[in-house]
């Protein structure tokens, strides 16, 4: 397996395209057409989790936070991002980090919360804008299954639970073709008039390389035609945190022990009880603190994230459950769920989860 294979399909998953502008999500270290045995998966790439993966043959680290955020004026082993990786670079052992754009797919980190939580169905609880456009095709009726056929497979026409999702309509095309082209139908210099579909499809915009790449192959004409729209359409399925129910509400203490029951708390810091039971739930991995006010207008009972800040619980004012269950602990079956997911594509490659607790805040 090459390094890029496996970046290729995480990147299917969660597109680089969809991290925050502040961010540095992708391959930090490594050749990515390197030949590996094994990967390793982490939340934090340290040191000693680099040591790790070489014990054990991993030639490729995946981590959700990226070892390089900062700009770096030397590589000098100065501190632990430098020592990190110095020990990538002589071990040969290769960084990726998936990070904002994992939290902006709904079945990324947060996610994985909900399912541990057990709350369905899910919502992203911030869509982002920008994200979809519509392909409009024109194909000669004889080929536009094959057509169809294609742009669905690279992607196209999915709308949140249903696939495979277009509009038709019948119609007559004309053009004639010039010297030097190899028309499909038709003669040269002779306006030529064909039974055509017009099949119109939505797609997520970092698809579209794909979706085209898809269409040229399968399109019998020389020239396809086609138009591109951006949509100001929010995408449901990607975004910041997710709101999620239970059927059964749970009172505000069984909430809390159900949060130190599946996280593996001893403690949770939240605001005082609403007095209200808990059904409505919404979350966000890390540090999600910025999403209280689109929890408080989804009429959640309660929010749990992690890293509030002191003056930042006011906020919730009596309004919601607020619960902070810390940044380590809200992101720690990140790591499962990215193993499962390469597990499914790649079912006899080798990929690890780290023995190695990188988690560098202690409680006693």
């Amino acid at each position: 397996m090459r390094n890029k294979e496996l970046i290729a399909a995480l990147e299917r998953w969660a597109p680089l395209e969809l991290q925050e502008d502040y961010d540095n999500a992708g391959l930090q270290v490594g050749d990515p057409e390197a030949e590996i045995e094994g990967a390793m998966v982490c939340l934090d790439c340290t040191e000693a989790v680099v040591n790790e993966a070489e014990r054990k043959g991993c030639g490729l680290v995946i981590a959700h936070h990226p070892v390089i955020f900062r700009g770096l004026k030397s590589l000098v082993a100065r501190g632990p991002v430098e020592r990190t990786l110095l020990s990538a670079l002589r071990q040969g052992v290769a960084i990726y980090a998936i990070h904002t754009n994992l939290d902006n797919v709904i079945d990324g980190v947060n996610g994985e919360i909900a399912d541990r939580l057990g709350l369905s169905p899910l919502h992203v609880l911030d869509p982002k804008g920008d994200q979809l456009a519509k392909l409009v095709v024109f194909v000669p009726r004889s080929h536009a299954d094959p057509v169809r056929d294609a742009i669905f497979a690279a992607g196209a026409g999915r709308i949140g639970r249903y696939d495979e999702c277009s509009f038709n309509v019948d119609g007559r095309g004309t053009f004639r073709a010039g010297e030097g082209a190899d028309p499909f139908v038709g003669a040269l210099g002779v306006r030529h008039e064909e039974p055509e579909v017009r099949i119109e499809a939505i797609f997520h915009r970092p698809l579209e390389r794909a979706i085209l790449a898809a269409l040229t192959a399968a399109h019998p004409y020389e020239e396809a035609a086609f138009d591109v729209y951006p949509l100001a359409n929010a995408h449901n399925g990607i975004g910041s945190g997710l709101m999620g129910e239970w059927d059964e509400g749970l009172d505000e203490g069984e909430f809390l022990g159900r949060l130190r029951e599946v996280f593996g708390l001893k403690v949770v810091r939240h605001t005082a009880y609403t007095g209200r039971r808990i059904r409505r739930v919404a979350l966000c991995g890390g540090s999600g603190a910025f999403l209280l006010r689109r929890a408080l207008a989804e009429s959640a009972d309660a929010y749990v994230t992690g890293d509030v800040k002191y003056h930042e619980f006011f906020e919730a004012d009596g309004r919601l459950l607020f619960a902070d269950i810390g940044h380590y602990a809200s992101e720690q079956f990140t790591m499962a769920r990215i193993k499962r997911r390469l597990g499914e594509i790649f079912p006899t490659f080798a990929v690890h989860l780290t023995e190695t607790v990188t988690d560098p805040i202690h409680y006693s």
